[in-house]
């Protein structure tokens, strides 16, 4: 009776896992959700980089590049593509930038900036290594102010 009862659970116990693994592999072989498609546009990420300014100093070097470099964008204090390639092009004009206009703050274009910081209103007297860090940062934050009172 003793050995029956032991098979009868033992049984018993199969089953169950066994039936707890069928209910499992149900749910993870159902057909997957329909992939849509979507533009590049509808999920580019949105790329600001203000380096450290507030809204109210991006908002006016918008508004000096807007007036003076042909930036078209809104003036919404957030330094994004269109607000760099505008910057871009005063940098290649006045402190010879040599990258693409790409609206991409990169190395190249940060020292640039870094050489148009090192004016003395700005203050930047580090090494033209194209590293937005806290000396250029505090320089370019000394622009966003000029930006701000003057446009």
């Amino acid at each position: 009776m003793r050995a029956l009862t032991k098979a009868l659970v033992s049984a018993t116990a199969a089953v169950g896992i066994a039936a707890g693994g069928l209910a499992t592999a149900g749910t993870a072989t159902a057909a997957p959700a329909p992939v849509q498609q979507s533009t590049s546009a509808e999920v580019a990420p949105l790329a600001v980089y203000n380096f450290g300014l507030s809204s109210a100093q991006a908002k006016g070097i918008q508004r000096w590049l807007k007036a003076r470099w042909g930036y078209t964008g809104s003036i919404d204090g957030q330094l994004g593509v269109n607000s760099w390639k505008a910057f871009q092009r005063e940098l290649a004009k006045n402190w010879e930038y040599k990258g693409e206009i790409d609206g991409v703050p990169g190395y190249l274009t940060i020292r640039a900036l870094q050489w148009k910081l090192s004016m003395p209103a700005y203050g930047y007297d580090g090494l033209l290594d194209g590293i937005a860090g806290p000396a250029t940062q505090a320089a370019f934050k000394k622009f966003g102010d000029w930006a701000k009172s003057t446009y």
